[in-house]
This record gives structure tokens, C-alpha cells and sequence, in this order.
């Protein structure tokens, strides 16, 4: 009776991913000018934004965030460098919305050559139309790797990590003590004004995150740590309800746990392309392309990307879900050659 049970338990498992095979297919388009990794992205107006970007270090030294700013035009296909970031840091919350983007947090580096994981508060807006930058109220914390996520015209900054206070001169990193949040801060555009909200259930960091009908999903990310070697790579979903200013029950876990890829939103499915995860017995970028229903709690299974690799920008224009540039190897590996300039697009049938 045992065996049968546990047999039913796997069967039921099984079933619980479904396989898109056959939907859609990647199209090839223009590589992003300068290859790099960490990119944070939006789409506004048509055409995706990327920003950011993270040295790795070699020789002992660390190069400075370059701050880049690249817009992504699909009808030409053509990319076109815009004006840098006011204060170069990666590992931003960068959303869209009503034209605009915003762009917060971040790491950054205090001197040339040394660590750049010092989490700012900065929140910054950019005009794509005008390509200028104004600099908007802080966040009410310094925190970098958050995630960020617009609904009814409010923004959502999520998770990421921070120092211990009274430790704010001493930079994050894997081996030294410092905080996963579950903080969840509310940013109204309108207003220019900040505002708590319900904390998330799990405290997290590297994390993907899309709204779908007045709810926000937080899918899979990094916990206990902000280092890729030192945290654990989760695959938890959970629901939080803006209205209500409520978490509802854990929804079906992602099928491939992973943190660090790209996530975009397309017909009330929120999609999950690449990303990373280091284990005990395991170092892997991922070619994963997966989607989550909330309508129905289940999770579908999409064609490989092309590339698996992590760090990645992207988002959803039309019927294309576009993946670029990213690094090739989990935690660095490899250096800057393993950073890619490659641009795919998983084009869905329309």
C-alpha cells in the first residue's frame, strides 16, 4: 500500500508542470553593443531599456559599476547607447510605467579599484522621450538586489539585501554578516512619497517578481545570503494581494529553482528565463523558460533558451519575450569573456 501511495505521489508531481513544446519559437536579433551582466531592464513605450551592469573583478581589483544605459528598439532592430545612470550601481529595481522608468537602490563602488557592494537608498526617474534623469524622494532603506514591480500605478520595491546597522561603511559580501529582507515598500509616482507595507513571508533576494490582476507573485530568488556561493537558491511562489495588503497561501513551487535571470509578464502569465544556482553538488546557469498561471496555480514548461546564462535583460514586447547579454557560468566564473552580447526573443504564435 506504501509503494502505491508513493508511486501516486510522484504521478501527481509529474503532472503538475505541463510542456509548451510546440508553442512559439526564438528568433535571433541585434546583440546589445557591450556585453555585460546584472542588467536590470524595463519597457516603456514600445521599446526595452536596459541599465546597469557589473564588473567582475579581476587581479584583486574591482572595476567601477559602468552605469549604461541601452535602448532596444524592435522596429529597427537597432540598439542606441542613452545618457548613464546619475550614480553607476547594479543590481538596481528598475520598472516601467505611465513613460517613465524608475530605478532604485543598487550597489556602488566608494573608491577606484574597491568593493562595490555598498547598498545606496537613491531612486532616481528616467525619461526615455527626453533621455534625462531627476532624482525622486529615497527609499526608506539602503538595499540592493530588491526587485521592483508596478500595479494601478503603484510601485513595489521588494526583498534584496542590506548591512546590519551600524555597519553601513563595511560593503556586503557572501562571508560577512548582513541582512536578507522581507521589507516591502510602496512608491506612489503621484506623490513622490514612500509607505510600508505587509512584509514578505520570505525574506529574499535575486528573486522575479510580476503582477497579474491586482497581485504581485514573488517566484524563486536567493535566501540567507546575497552571495550566490554562501545563500540557497528557493523555489517558493507566494502571492501578495495589493487591495487586501495581504500574502495569501504558498502556490505551486517553480519547477527549476533558480535566481538571477529575467522575468516579463505576457497574457496574465508571469515567464521566467534563465538564471543561476549553486548547491552542494551543482554549479549551473539555466536555459529554463517558464511560465506561472495564477488562474490556474500551475506552472508550463517552454523550449530551451539558446544560451543558458545568468544576469540577463529582457522583458515582453508584443508577442516576443526577449532575453540579453548575461554571463555564461554561475558566481563570476570565467571573467568578463563569458559575458555575452547575445539578444534571443521567444516569439509566441499570435
Amino acid at each position: 500500500m506504501m509503494t502505491w501511495r508513493i508511486i501516486a505521489i510522484v504521478l501527481l508531481a509529474a503532472t503538475a508542470v505541463t510542456s509548451a513544446q510546440s508553442q512559439g519559437r526564438y528568433v535571433r536579433l541585434a546583440p546589445i553593443p557591450q556585453a555585460n551582466e546584472e542588467w536590470d531592464s524595463a519597457v516603456v513605450n514600445g521599446k526595452l531599456y536596459l541599465f546597469g551592469g557589473n564588473p567582475v573583478a579581476q587581479g584583486g581589483k574591482q572595476g567601477a559599476p559602468p552605469g549604461n544605459v541601452f535602448e532596444y528598439d524592435p522596429a529597427a532592430d537597432r540598439w542606441t547607447a542613452k545618457k548613464p545612470m546619475p550614480q553607476p550601481a547594479h543590481h538596481n529595481g528598475v520598472v516601467g510605467f505611465n513613460g517613465k522608468i524608475y530605478v532604485f537602490g543598487g550597489g556602488v563602488q566608494r573608491q577606484a579599484g574597491g568593493p562595490t557592494q555598498f547598498p545606496i537608498d537613491n531612486s532616481w526617474e528616467y525619461d526615455p522621450a527626453a533621455d534625462t534623469w531627476k532624482a525622486l524622494a529615497p527609499m526608506p532603506v539602503r538595499r540592493l538586489a530588491a526587485a521592483a514591480v508596478e500595479s494601478g500605478g503603484k510601485i513595489f520595491v521588494m526583498g534584496g539585501v542590506a548591512q546590519y546597522p551600524g555597519m553601513e561603511n563595511q560593503p556586503l559580501a557572501g562571508e560577512e554578516p548582513h541582512r536578507v529582507l522581507d521589507l516591502n515598500h510602496m512608491y506612489d509616482p503621484a506623490t513622490n512619497t514612500w509607505q510600508a507595507k505587509q512584509t514578505m513571508p520570505t525574506a529574499r533576494n535575486h528573486m522575479f517578481v510580476g503582477a497579474v490582476n491586482g497581485k504581485v507573485y514573488v517566484i524563486g530568488g536567493r535566501v540567507g545570503s546575497m552571495s550566490v556561493a554562501t545563500g540557497s537558491t528557493t523555489d517558493l511562489v507566494e502571492e501578495y494581494d495589493i487591495a487586501a495588503d495581504r500574502w495569501g497561501a504558498v502556490k505551486l513551487r517553480m519547477p527549476t529553482p533558480r535566481d538571477g535571470g529575467v522575468v516579463g509578464v505576457y497574457q496574465n502569465r508571469v515567464f521566467v528565463a534563465g538564471g543561476q544556482s549553486i548547491t552542494g553538488i551543482n554549479n549551473s546557469v539555466s536555459r529554463a523558460l517558464e511560465a506561472y498561471d495564477p488562474a490556474t496555480n500551475t506552472w508550463t514548461a517552454y523550449p530551451f533558451l539558446p544560451q543558458a546564462r545568468h544576469g540577463q535583460g529582457g522583458g515582453v514586447i508584443g508577442n516576443r519575450f526577449h532575453v540579453i547579454s548575461g554571463h555564461l557560468t554561475a558566481a563570476f566564473s570565467g571573467g568578463e569573456p563569458l559575458n555575452v552580447p547575445t539578444h534571443d526573443a521567444f516569439e509566441f504564435p499570435r
